[in-house]
């Protein structure tokens, strides 16, 4: 029995007073059965808690009630965003730094079989070091603040964005390009006509891997040597013991990320219409 199958009774009278059901795939259907869902994740969260736990036990401040409040407050004073603002601003630096190095490596190796073979195992071979391996190195080279972070976002982000880009320019229909070439199109006219609306679509779908990869990779380097940031504000949750607030901070950067892969979905969406 899968969740969907298990769950319907307790969706089905919420979603009929509204209007809608589970068979119907209208996005406000979506969007109302994914809240239903969330809602009742919170309840068996909270649930769980209670049964499972001490009465005085520390796991009782990781209750979605208190953890949810507590955003609130953190929420209305203010300083919780600065640090939601500071780790945003260093996606985008990470993010812009993967599509600068990242596109341009990825239409050459899309065009150029040889460049491929010739590089093609030091790239993943690359790929496959976790960019948090590289934290000490980043550090020792160019010492705490946000410079390291931004080269390990930046180093997280090449690699979505360049093989995504290298797989559009071979899935480019040759046809065009020989017409293209008999109409004695210039090379600017060939990339700026064919090549980047086609694979412009492959080029957002790795933008969209890209900020998932950056937010997950984001928190643990901001641990280390900075003083904002979302990872940040959780080591210091924890430092001073503020255990409801760590778990809020767990809450707003889930929520975060997923407004930002929410979002990368829709222009990649849209991109396909």
């Amino acid at each position: 029995m899968n969740a969907g199958t298990l769950f319907a009774p307790a969706i089905r009278p919420i979603l009929r007073r509204s209007g809608l059901s589970l068979r119907s795939s209208s996005p406000l259907s979506h969007a109302a059965m994914g809240l239903a869902g969330l809602f009742l994740f919170g309840m068996a969260w909270e649930i769980g808690i209670a049964l499972l736990t001490p009465e005085n036990s520390l796991a009782r401040r990781f209750g979605p009630t208190e953890a949810i409040a507590t955003l609130v407050q953190l929420l209305a004073e203010g300083e919780v965003l600065l640090h939601a603002s500071v780790s945003l601003r260093r996606v985008l630096i990470g993010l812009i730094t993967g599509l600068m190095i990242g596109v341009p490596i990825g239409l050459v190796l899309g065009f150029s079989a040889v460049c491929e073979r010739l590089t093609g195992p030091t790239f993943q071979f690359l790929r496959m070091v976790s960019p948090l391996s590289w934290m000490p190195i980043a550090v020792m080279a160019f010492g705490v603040g946000d410079t390291p972070v931004h080269v390990l976002l930046g180093f997280a982000a090449i690699w979505p964005v360049m093989l995504n880009t290298a797989a559009g320019v071979r899935a480019l229909d040759p046809r065009w390009l020989m017409l293209a070439h008999s109409l004695s199109a210039s090379r600017w006219e060939v990339f700026r006509h064919i090549v980047v609306p086609g694979v412009l679509s492959h080029i957002l779908t790795g933008v969209r891997l890209a900020i998932g990869i950056l937010w997950i990779v984001l928190v643990p380097c901001e641990m280390l040597g900075v003083s904002a940031g979302l990872g940040y504000a959780i080591l210091d949750a924890r430092d001073r013991l503020a255990y409801s607030e760590l778990m809020a901070l767990v809450l707003l950067i889930g929520t975060l990320g997923f407004a930002l892969d929410m979002t990368a979905r829709a222009v990649c969406r849209r991109r396909g219409e």
